[in-house]
């Protein structure tokens, strides 16, 4: 499989992150250009398969912001004002358009994790 895939689980909970609004952007040098918006099913993944694939898969600078901060405050979550973490931006490369980038988060009101998984 080739393309572009998150998952988000929330660690506090212990459960996949439901509901949460994640934003893809490309970067060319400072500039973000969007390319699209989605959120996370009942699983923590995005329904419908790769966020990218096929021609639109391309090698470049890229980032994920995670809209933590909504989700958690929708989960019930007690956060400060303004809350510690909030946008969560991932910024990573695609340097091998034939594999498959797998870009997780385990998120909780005060910590986050990510890696490149498969």
């Amino acid at each position: 499989m080739t393309g572009l895939t998150t998952h988000v689980l929330d660690t506090a909970s212990g459960k996949p992150a439901e509901g949460l609004r994640i934003d893809l952007y490309r970067l060319d040098g400072d500039i973000r250009h969007h390319v699209k918006t989605v959120s996370t099913n009942s699983d923590g993944r995005v329904d419908g398969g790769p966020i990218l694939i096929g021609e639109s898969f391309k090698a470049g600078t890229y980032e994920l912001l995670f809209h933590a901060g909504d989700y958690l405050r929708a989960a019930g979550a007690a956060l400060p004002q303004p809350a510690f973490l909030d946008l969560v931006p991932i910024r990573f490369g695609i340097a091998d358009v034939t594999a498959h980038y797998h870009v997780p988060l385990l998120i909780s009101p005060y910590g986050y994790s990510t890696y490149r998984g498969s």
